[in-house]
């Protein structure tokens, strides 16, 4: 039997529901980020932002290399999507992408992002939590391209001879 890893983001919801039709005949592990680290990252926001209540602020910072075309990241919005159901929400209903100029004090709830282009970064992905006194870093910093390449073939292996379904990294994980 045939297994599918896929690690890519971007796609349409065409390629979404083809890719859900798919997995009712095949298994298929399906993650924006393959590395075991970011995904680790991922569960942990999750349970800070579900931890922390509405009055920590939360910012996702990321930085890429220049040639970068995409932003944010497709794995700052997984980190996006992590926070939002740790606190209840979903991205699209929280996130802030944008600031410029007079935009007034930070709204309660929000999940910030800011986002760095420069020079040869492979990934850094940070999640701050800003509460009353205190600031939380959650962060992952690839030095090199290998981490994704560990994680997609323990994917590889973990998704081989399961039965049809979509996966994702938290299930190779055994989160």
């Amino acid at each position: 039997q045939v297994s599918l890893v896929i690690g890519t983001t971007g796609h349409d919801d065409a390629a979404r529901a083809e890719i859900a039709r798919i997995a009712g005949s095949i298994p298929v592990v399906m993650a924006p980020n393959m590395s075991l680290g970011v995904n680790l990252l991922f569960k942990l926001a999750e349970i800070g932002a579900r931890a922390l209540g509405a009055e920590y602020d939360i910012e996702i910072f990321e930085a890429h290399h220049r040639h970068k075309v995409d932003a944010p990241s497709g794995t700052a919005l997984g980190l996006g999507r992590s926070v939002a159901r740790g606190r209840g929400t979903t991205l699209e209903e929280a996130a802030e992408f944008a600031r410029h100029g007079a935009t007034g004090p930070r709204r309660e709830g929000r999940i910030g992002f800011s986002v760095m282009r420069g020079g040869d970064i492979v990934g850094d992905h940070r999640v701050f939590f800003a509460g009353p006194g205190e600031q939380i870093e959650l962060a992952h910093h690839a030095q090199d391209r290998s981490a994704f390449a560990r994680g997609a073939v323990a994917a590889a292996r973990w998704v081989a001879g399961r039965p049809p379904g979509l996966y994702s990294m938290m299930d190779v994980l055994g989160l």
